[in-house]
């Protein structure tokens, strides 16, 4: 049992173009803005109608264009966090919550209100208005309405994006206590790879409304295998590459050649190298480059080198620990292990 997706729909020049399963967990839509994630969700709930495809979850069919199948977003049992939470103003938390419980008999809601109440730690917050919460009481009392309609997928929308950097932890870690007690599906929107990597069991990359097969995290740090999943997961050093063999392969954006810790698969036409990955080294040796720095950036806990490999075009990034270089001069040689050389491919799965 679990949510099965395949689904394209066109808006003017854009196709969404999205499929994946997923069977338990917390699964990451990971993607920059407007590469469709939300109306991924969208069509999931049965707010949007794809142009083509299927949608099946826990063995209900809930989209299905060939078969005719289109359930309304009522019957489809699936709930939808939105990124500004959607409460009803002019009705107090407990109001808020009991409004999702409408099919129960009367004489059983108080109790079950008070139960979701207790489970959110929103019990001595139940009078009071929308108006009057912080982000995370917020999210919590949106969170415990949604709950309320017993949902058998989680549709989490960017839930932080509305939130200060300064509530975004707090929120984060109380959503995180939440989503232990659900049992369903949980599908999290967001273009943050640190949101992902924290939140996350698995992950799906969307790119340019094209969606990529699901891997899990880990993997996707390693090995991201697009340049598009590349991006949006943080490599900030891309090069297209000449293959010189089948370990070897010529960077023209910083002017080497790149020794590889694996076989380049025969699809490779770029690499990327992760800032973190570069290595400050003593002289030439394997995949050492000499570099000239142009910009050292001082962040608060690290140093952010921007260096003009020797016969390259592009600047190359590297990021260090503060202090790793103490007099660098006017010039630095950077190693990249071969096992820091990802190859990628420029093209989509689809």
């Amino acid at each position: 049992m679990g949510l099965s997706v395949d689904i394209e729909k066109r808006i003017g020049s854009f196709r969404l173009r999205v499929r994946f399963e997923t069977e338990g967990g917390v699964l990451g839509l990971l993607g920059a803005s407007g590469c469709g994630k939300s109306m991924t969700l969208r069509c999931i709930a049965g707010i949007e109608r794809p142009d083509r495809g299927r949608i099946v979850l826990n063995g209900r069919v809930l989209f299905d264009s060939k078969a005719h199948v289109d359930l309304p977003p009522q019957a489809r049992r699936t709930g939808y966090l939105f990124q500004n939470y959607a409460l009803f103003p002019n009705l107090t938390v407990r109001q808020n919550v009991e409004a999702a419980l409408h099919r129960l008999p009367r004489r059983e809601r108080s109790g079950a209100c008070d139960d979701l109440l207790r489970r959110m730690r929103l019990d001595a917050l139940a009078h009071r208005r929308p108006e009057t919460l912080s982000g995370g009481e917020q999210q919590r009392t949106a969170l415990a309405r949604i709950l309320a309609s017993a949902p058998d997928v989680l549709l989490l929308d960017e839930p932080f994006s509305a939130l200060d950097e300064h509530l975004k932890w707090q929120v984060e870690l109380e959503l995180m206590q939440a989503l232990q007690g659900f049992s369903g599906q949980v599908i999290f929107v967001s273009h943050s790879r640190d949101e992902i990597s924290r939140l996350c069991q698995a992950v799906c990359v969307l790119d340019e409304g094209c969606s990529a097969p699901v891997q899990t995290v880990e993997e996707l740090l390693r090995a991201p295998g697009t340049i598009g999943a590349a991006r949006v997961s943080g490599c900030e050093n891309l090069s297209p590459l000449e293959r010189r063999g089948a370990h070897l392969a010529f960077c023209p954006a910083w002017g080497a050649s790149l020794r590889t810790a694996a076989d380049l698969p025969a699809d490779a036409d770029w690499v990327g190298v992760r800032a973190h990955g570069l290595r400050p080294v003593d002289g030439m040796g394997e995949n050492v480059l000499p570099c000239r720095p142009e910009r050292v950036i001082d962040d608060v806990f690290r140093e952010i080198w921007m260096l003009r490999p020797d016969g390259g075009t592009e600047l190359l990034r590297m990021e260090l620990p503060k202090g790793s270089i103490s007099h660098p001069g006017n010039r630095v040689w950077v190693q990249i292990p071969p096992e820091e050389v990802m190859p990628l491919r420029n093209h989509r799965e689809w």
